[in-house]
């Protein structure tokens, strides 16, 4: 009888306090007290694991609806909080007003470039890898067929992480090859990738250079792949590129990765191939290409003559200079929103 006549107290005791709440941080507080983990309410439900099955019958429809008769209360008075605090007038919409203007985010001239790159090579059957932008001194140098005498290793061409704990030397990659041979070490040919990505060299910027730019990576790898499929996939990747018909032109030339090598050139997007004041002879050289160099496969864990493959690539800079009419290099990572509205 007892805890009986202690629910109806503690219920008459909410009910009336609920009444003469002033806003809703006095609400709150009072539905902590009489409803909360720690309210007597609470306590007393808790308590009546401890009870005869008819006390617990009883005791408990009692507290359950004197809860819900406290609950009930709580949300009548904040119903009336809200009425009463609301200023109609203050939160009036004057439909007369002119909109406040969306500002419409806009993609850098590279992003939209390699978005294009990367659509134009699925559709072809490529597949895109990635590899991380911090490299060790053997995926990006021992690897690729570059010795340790090779110049590129030099201060003055790489950039180097200073680290004591590290038991091989690390730097920034200097190209997106990094990526040819960790692909190649858990995939057999063929296949046909492609591995776009932020690339670092230490040199001195200017209208053509960056130390910070992105570069294109191509392998195709299978038995019986030679140069005739290079240029043909080059030529339908710089025509769908351009919107143009675009010609493929090799020259002879070396890398440490490829053997033979070349330096490929493509007809001037400008003039379509006549000769004009941007190209003078027709052709713009464009990037570095070849079949790529059977110590290459080696180091990837492959037998030695037994898979051939090309591989190529190119700055995206460059490309987005040429197809956007792009005159500084260094406009592309300036942060000047009005060169960005452009595209």
């Amino acid at each position: 009888m007892e805890l009986e006549q202690k629910i109806e107290e503690i219920k008459d005791k909410a009910v009336a306090s609920i009444e003469v709440a002033k806003n809703s941080d006095e609400l709150f507080n009072l539905e902590k007290e009489f409803l909360g983990r720690k309210s007597e309410f609470n306590n007393i439900l808790k308590s009546l694991k401890d009870m005869t099955d008819d006390e617990r019958r009883k005791i408990g429809a009692l507290a359950n609806i004197s809860k819900n008769e406290i609950q009930e209360a709580i949300n009548k008075k904040r119903t009336e909080l809200l009425a009463t605090s609301f200023d109609f007038e203050k939160e009036r919409i004057d439909v007369t007003i002119p909109g406040r203007k969306q500002e419409i985010g806009h993609l850098n001239p590279i992003s939209r470039v390699q978005k294009e790159i990367m659509d134009i090579f699925t559709s072809m059957g490529f597949e895109i890898a990635d590899g991380p932008e911090v490299e060790t001194e053997w995926y990006n140098f021992d690897a690729l067929n570059m010795p340790p005498t090779h110049p590129a290793r030099d201060m003055q061409d790489t950039f180097w992480i200073k680290s004591d704990e590290m038991k091989e030397r690390v730097l920034p990659r200097t190209h997106t090859s990094a990526v040819q041979v960790k692909y190649m070490e858990k995939h057999k040919p063929p296949f046909r990738i492609i591995a776009p990505g932020r690339i670092f060299r230490n040199e001195a910027t200017d209208a053509s250079h960056e130390h910070t730019f992105h570069q294109f990576e191509a392998l195709v790898v299978g038995e019986n792949i030679n140069v005739g499929n290079f240029k043909f996939i080059a030529e339908q990747f710089f025509s769908s590129f351009f919107g143009k018909d675009m010609k493929v032109r090799l020259r002879p030339s070396f890398f440490p990765y490829v053997e033979p090598g070349f330096e490929f050139d493509i007809t001037c997007a400008v003039c379509q191939g006549k000769g004009c004041s941007v190209c003078k002879t027709g052709w713009i050289e464009l990037g570095g290409a070849g079949m790529v160099n059977q110590g290459v496969f080696v180091a990837a864990g492959y037998l030695k003559n037994k898979y051939q493959g090309f591989a190529w690539g190119f700055g995206l800079e460059r490309l987005a200079m040429m197809k956007y009419k792009i005159d500084d290099i260094r406009l592309f990572n300036s942060g000047d929103l009005r060169f960005i509205k452009q595209f």
